[in-house]
């Protein structure tokens, strides 16, 4: 759970694998289902051979049809029950309190709680979080939570130091070794 790399190309989730990331979470927006499949299917090898969690984002059919290891899915994606009875893990995603203690309900592998801070990668983002937020959203659920937006090297040890058992990243998961080196600091 330490570092979700959030990635769309396969050098990028390579070199984010070989430099410290534990989970390859392929986000391709506004794709159809089969070309997810396509182009996933190298990802999952990625991640086969490395042992890495594989996620897919919003796409339940995706993951099911590439053998993921689970999906991600925001507060407005479907498919929460389908992907429950495939056997995926699941991560959803919360901006408050109440968002995560309503994920919390569905015994994810992990609530994906942000954006910590303002991100250029989500345009339809909730308002920032900050670190307040974050450890409140923490302290409110007991399983783990992954800080998301706006992070870096300079700031992932701030979430853990927050409570977040990990931070996910889209911009810097090419920083991967410098961000597990914060992380690893702050534990």
């Amino acid at each position: 759970m330490k570092l979700h790399a959030l990635v769309s190309d396969l050098e990028t989730a390579r070199v984010a694998a070989e430099n410290g990331a534990t989970v390859v979470q392929l986000r391709l927006k506004n794709m159809p289902t089969f070309e997810v499949v396509e182009r996933g299917r190298a990802f999952r090898g990625l991640t086969q051979r490395l042992g890495l969690m594989f996620v897919v984002n919003d796409d339940v059919q995706a993951a099911i049809r590439l053998d993921a290891d689970a999906v991600h899915l925001g507060t407005e994606d479907e498919g929460l029950e389908d992907a429950l009875d495939a056997g995926l893990q699941i991560g959803l995603s919360a901006s408050s309190c109440a968002e995560a203690a309503a994920a919390a309900e569905h015994a994810p592998a992990y609530v994906g709680a942000g954006p910590v801070w303002a991100t250029p990668s989500k345009h339809d983002a909730a308002p920032p979080i900050g670190l307040d937020g974050l450890a409140e959203i923490c302290g409110a659920v007991s399983v783990p939570v992954v800080a998301i937006g706006g992070i870096d090297a300079t700031n992932a040890g701030d979430c853990i130091r927050a409570g977040a058992a990990g931070v996910a990243v889209v911009r810097a998961a090419l920083e991967a070794s410098a961000l597990v080196e914060a992380i690893d600091a702050a534990l």
